[in-house]
């Protein structure tokens, strides 16, 4: 197998995730693009650790990126949760971020 073939597959994962960060209004799936950029950033650095061979330090950023992710679906859903409560809604356009009650 090539190596330009997981590159491009993380570049094209990347690219899908910055458009649903751009383009969704629902926290949820903003938060699956965060995720699946995340994915995109394990499967670099993972390929570049087979490729390069340095001693495992890809799988170590990998392992670390993994943990990274599973604490922010943690506290990101809990948030979003607690707003779902107070608003009814989890629309990203609808959130005020000045402190503000919107009543």
């Amino acid at each position: 197998m090539h190596a330009v073939i997981p590159y491009v597959t993380a570049a094209l994962l990347f690219g899908l995730g910055v458009y649903g960060v751009l383009r969704r209004r629902n926290a949820i799936l903003v938060l699956m693009a965060v995720e699946l950029m995340l994915n995109a950033v394990n499967l670099l650095l993972v390929t570049a650790d087979v490729t390069l061979d340095n001693g495992y330090r890809g799988g170590a950023f990998a392992l670390f990126v993994i943990v990274l992710a599973a604490a922010e679906v943690g506290v990101g859903l809990a948030i979003i949760l607690q707003y779902y409560r107070m608003r009814a809604a989890v629309h990203i356009d609808d959130v005020r971020l000045d402190g503000e009650n919107a009543g």
